[in-house]
Parts: C-alpha cells; structure tokens; sequence
C-alpha cells in the first residue's frame, strides 16, 4: 500500500502541477489585466510581508512528518499520540502570537510603505494584511493535521484535496474578478477555500487514520530533541524567505509597486519552477526516515539521490531549455510587454536553481538524518549577504540587480559548498552525480543553441507562430532527449503509462 501511495503520490504531484502551470498561464493573464500593475503589486507586496508571519511555523511542522514517521517505524503508538497533543498546544500559542505580530503590522503599514504607497493603496494594503494574519493564526493549530496525513503516507488525499482547491478556487476568483472585485477578494476567497481544506484534514485524520491526540503532562526530553531538530530547519525557512521575499520588500520600499508587479512575475514562475522538482522529492521523506531508521544504508540512500536527480532534470531540462528559447516571447504574450524584464529576472533565478532543484532530495536526507545543522547556517549567512547585496543594487539596478544578488547567493550557496558537503561529509557520490548529468545535458544545450540561432534568423511576432515554434522544438528535443539523455529504466518509467493507456484505447 505505501508503495502505491508513494508512486499515486508522485503522479498526482504532477497532476497537480500541470493544474497549477495551466492555470498559471491561462488565469494568471486575465488577473493581471483585470487587476491591473499597481493592483497586483499591492496584492504581492502585502503577501511579501505575511510570509514572512509563515516563519512562525518554526520548523515544527517538519518535525511532525519526521517523528511520526520515526515512531510509526519504531512501532510507538501511544508516542505518536501524546505528541500530537504537544504539537497541537504550541501550534496555539503561534497561532495567537502570529494574530498579534500581525495586527502590529495591520497598524504600520503606513509607516512602512508611507513613502511609496499611496493613501487609498495603504488602507487597501491594511485590508489585505488583516485578512491574511487571520487566515494565517487559524492555519497554524490545524496544520498539524496535513503533516500527519503525509507522515502516514497517505498522498492521494492530499492531492485530491489540492487538485479540487486549485479548481474550485479558481473557478470563483474568475467569477468575482469578471464583476468587478479586486485583490481583497482574493483574499477572501484563499481564506475560505484554506479553511475548509484544513477542516478536512482533520476530518480524514480523526475518522479515516484513526489517530489520537493525548494532552498531558510534556515529555520533555522529546522536546528539546524536536526543538534543536526544528531550529535548524527553522533557519532553512528563514533563509528561504529571504531569497524570494526580500525582492519584493526592497522593491516596494526603494522603487514601487510596478517593479513588484514585474519582480513577482518572475517570482511566480520561479515557484511554478521548483514545484516541477519537488513533486518527487517531496513524496519520500517517511521513506527516507525509515530507511535512516532501520539501516541508514550509504549506498543505497546515494542511488535514490542519482536516480531522483536525474528524473527531476529530465522535466526541468526541457523546461530550462523551452524557457531560454521561447520565454520572452511567453510574458509578452502571457503578461505583457510591460513586464518584459520578468524574463530576465526569471533566467537569472532559473539557471542556477536548477542545481539545488534536482539535488534536493538531499534536503530531504538531511532531515532524516537530523543534521540540517550545517546546511542551515550557511543558507543564512549566505542569504543574509544576499539581502544586504541587494539594497544598493536594486537602487542603481532596480529587479534586475535584486535578481542578480539572489542568482550569486545561490550559486555560491546551494551548488559550490553544498555539493562539497555532501560529498565529503554525507557520503553521497556527487562526483558520479556530476558525470551523469553532464551526459543529459548534451542535447539540451545543443538544441537550445541551434534554436536561438534560428530565432535570431527568424523570429516570433505572432501567437500563432509561438505556438508553431514551441511545438517544432518538442518534436526534436523530447525523441532526441529520450534517446541520448535518459536510460532505459528512465524511458520505461516515461513511456510505460503511455504504453498501457494506448493498448487500453
């Protein structure tokens, strides 16, 4: 059963994300047009802001997945239990620290964005800052209830429940946008739609896992454990919110909002970007830590690695490819011209995230193995050099030099040190890694140079050549890829369900 889960669990992953970039490119336009530059600005920079509150988590969310995976391994049930009474209490008390860190901010909005904001765009902003500091102090009680689902392993829940969030959410939004609501029903309808998926959560935990929550006297020593376990990750979250909020921050404080308008483009493509890549990864820490549990087994962990990072490039390869190749001309058409500087904004993001991208079911080993110690003071250091790179750039460079400061944080960061790390200290056989990768990456490169070359003698000025031009690279790139890039494993795990579903037609 947790074999299927696993596999139904990776598929729907990608289910999920075909939804998203769908609705990312046939939604996303229409909202920017309807809410116009200043509108959406508005909107990312006041969620910018709350997400920094999403900190508060303090990496114990984590730890629920990794310690009910533990126990479950171990055969504790009655453990299992009287942490999640534990759990549930601290999520409380963040749930009620965050309502008051939040209505702090709801009182200084002005303070913060006096001089950039206009006075009708501050009380707009105080609105939806309100509303997400409840969404978010209602969020962090309940959440514990998603991350035993996944502790369990019981993904298709999950992504079901996602896949009909994304539908449903988006049905609507369409609708009040069309009749004239704004960003503050955007929130609204995020807020509605987040509760009732939390409530089912709860539901499915109660009546279909059958879990228990005991409160009662804390076990101590399993907090100090969970506490140094979640600090570190913690600061791995602190470090995240700094490479991809701090942007739009800056940006609202020293430009305005229509360089946060252009900057969140390219942050949301860049989200749109990592969940290609976490799809899989993301499905195997209760695996993991089993494995860690049981046998901790060097070699065996370091092929999973191989084999994820591979799968993962093959998908953000030819995304990689398609994007340097047609992603200009795609947010001209998608969002338009005037947020031109999204695309160069996005590659700067783009190439050198790939590397972190298809390496990080390390993260995910890390986390079993509880040493994110090492990882998460780096990321920090290095982040916090990032954010202070970017003042001055994003003053004489406006995104594009916010975006360059990121790009050098993450190259130096995620691929120089960590790929040292887990070589000499992880036991992972990154030089081998390496050399695979390299061979994948022949025909990518060769087709995306060969592509622009032609595009330089012949380039895209309507849609429907865009659309021509997109579907020619594929007819070339994905045979030629799976030829030359991939094994045979790898072209049997491709091909194989296209195979059944054709002999089934």
């Amino acid at each position: 059963m947790a074999v299927n889960q696993l596999k139904a669990g990776a598929i729907l992953n990608y289910v999920v994300l075909c939804l998203n970039t769908l609705v990312g490119i046939a939604y996303t336009p229409y909202m920017l047009r309807t809410l116009g530059q200043n509108e959406y600005g508005l909107y990312s920079l006041a969620a910018s802001l709350i997400a920094y509150l999403s900190m508060l988590d303090l990496g114990f969310g984590n730890a629920v997945i990794r310690y009910t995976a533990k126990f479950r391994a171990e055969g504790k049930i009655e453990e299992q239990y009287s942490m999640f009474g534990m759990f549930t209490v601290l999520y409380s008390v963040i749930g009620i620290i965050t309502l008051g860190i939040g209505l702090l901010l709801y009182f200084n909005v002005s303070n913060i964005f006096g001089q950039t904001l206009t006075a009708i765009e501050i009380e707009e902003s105080q609105t939806i800052v309100l509303l997400m500091v409840l969404n978010l102090a209602v969020t962090f009680p309940l959440s514990i209830y998603g991350a035993i689902i996944t502790a369990y392993e019981d993904f298709i829940f999950l992504r079901v429940i996602q896949i009909l969030r994304i539908c449903i959410n988006t049905t609507i939004m369409i609708y009040l946008l069309s009749i004239g609501y704004k960003a503050i029903a955007m929130v609204v309808v995020a807020t509605i739609c987040n509760i009732i998926v939390l409530l089912l959560n709860v539901f499915y935990c109660k009546y279909q896992i059958k879990i228990k929550i005991i409160y009662g006297k804390i076990n101590k020593p399993l907090l100090k454990e969970v506490a140094i376990y979640s600090f570190w990750i913690f600061l791995n979250v602190i470090m995240d919110r700094i490479y991809w909020n701090t942007g739009q921050f800056v940006l609202g404080a020293l430009v305005g909002t229509l360089a946060v308008a252009v900057f969140a483009v390219a942050i949301q493509l860049q989200g749109m970007y990592m969940m290609f890549s976490t799809a899989i990864s993301g499905v195997f820490l209760p695996k993991i830590i089993a494995m860690v549990t049981k046998s901790n087994n060097e070699k065996e962990i370091s092929d999973l690695f191989l084999r994820t990072g591979r799968i993962q490039y093959s998908v953000l390869a030819f995304i990689l490819s398609g994007f340097v190749v047609f992603g200009r001309q795609f947010i001209i058409f998608w969002a338009g011209e005037s947020y031109d500087d999204a695309y160069y904004i996005a590659l700067l993001f783009f190439v050198p995230l790939t590397v972190p991208l298809i390496q990080n079911l390390g993260i995910t080993i890390l986390q079993a193995r509880n040493q994110m110690k090492f990882r998460s003071i780096i990321y920090i250091i290095i982040a916090l050099g990032s954010f202070v790179l970017q003042i001055p750039l994003t003053k004489y460079f406006g995104g594009i030099g916010c975006a360059s400061a990121i790009s050098g944080a993450l190259i130096f960061g995620q691929i120089l040190i960590m790929n040292i790390y887990y070589q000499r200290k992880q036991g992972i056989d990154i030089k081998r890694f390496w050399i695979e990768i390299s061979k994948m990456s022949m025909i990518p490169i060769i087709i995306c140079s060969v592509s622009m070359i032609i595009l330089r003698l012949f380039p895209i000025e309507t849609f429907l050549q865009f659309v021509i031009g997109i579907m020619i690279f594929s007819v070339f790139y994905i045979p030629l890829f799976c030829k030359f890039g991939m094994n045979r494993n790898e072209r049997e795990l491709m091909l194989s369900p296209l195979m059944k579903l054709f002999k089934r037609i």
